[in-house]
């Protein structure tokens, strides 16, 4: 069994994506960011850098006591190697896979979460900032449209890889970025969301996100953060 640590955003959707995929048995375990449930000491222990998600692996090759694991790039190839799924087996396919998982992890993800931001919670006009996301994520949908062509999957068959970016894409519209401009892409985007278990992956804690809502204290410790003692 496996615990999931998590809050139904992108990065909380990758992971629960992956455990339905690769039907993996697991709990889920929210964690409200909205209203600090991040800072709780039990979670900072499997997860220091106070991001959701984490997991803790009961039931780890080889045995022995169980495993924790936090952010999203180390967790899904964790999932990966752990049912030898989802991620090619030959140097070469790995190391394609590895590479767009970190693309995700370090452009993709951030970005696109940067356009989000000063597009949705930033109060005070900032033209700039906008501009700046905005262009950046049409530039990294474009890094995917070229990527796609000729493909229905970002490396050669499907993978972790995918599982990264498509929750992001699901966004395109909060980041002013439009499918029709990238048809490779929109092919893509459907392909997978066709798939029964990205499907239900995806809907999980739904009623969480759909009940928790955006006040003025979530933005607060959501946007607010320091460095804490």
């Amino acid at each position: 069994m496996i615990d999931l640590y998590y809050w139904p955003t992108p990065n909380g959707w990758k992971i629960s994506i992956a455990l339905e995929e690769l039907e993996l048995p697991y709990e889920v375990k929210p964690i409200n960011i909205g209203r600090g449930d991040q800072f709780e000491p039990e979670f900072l222990a499997i997860s220091p850098n106070n991001r959701i998600p984490a997991i803790i692996d009961h039931d780890p090759d080889g045995g022995g006591p169980p495993i924790s694991v936090f952010e999203t790039g180390a967790i899904l190839l964790y999932l990966a190697n752990k049912t030898g799924k989802l991620i090619p087996k030959d140097l070469r396919g790995r190391t394609q896979v590895e590479e767009w998982l970190m693309w995700q992890m370090g452009g993709l993800g951030p970005m696109l979460g940067q356009a989000h931001h000063f597009r949705l919670y930033v109060a005070e006009d900032n033209p700039y900032a906008v501009e700046r996301y905005t262009n950046e994520a049409n530039r990294l949908y474009g890094i995917l449209e070229k990527r796609l062509e000729g493909r229905e999957y970002i490396c050669d068959e499907y993978s972790i890889a995918d599982i990264a970016c498509w929750p992001w894409i699901v966004l395109h519209e909060l980041q002013a970025q439009d499918l029709n401009d990238t048809p490779n892409l929109q092919r893509w985007y459907e392909r997978m969301k066709a798939r029964p278990a990205l499907r239900r992956g995806f809907d999980v804690g739904k009623d969480l996100r759909m009940s928790a809502g955006m006040d003025e204290d979530a933005t607060k410790i959501l946007f607010g953060q320091k460095a804490r003692k």
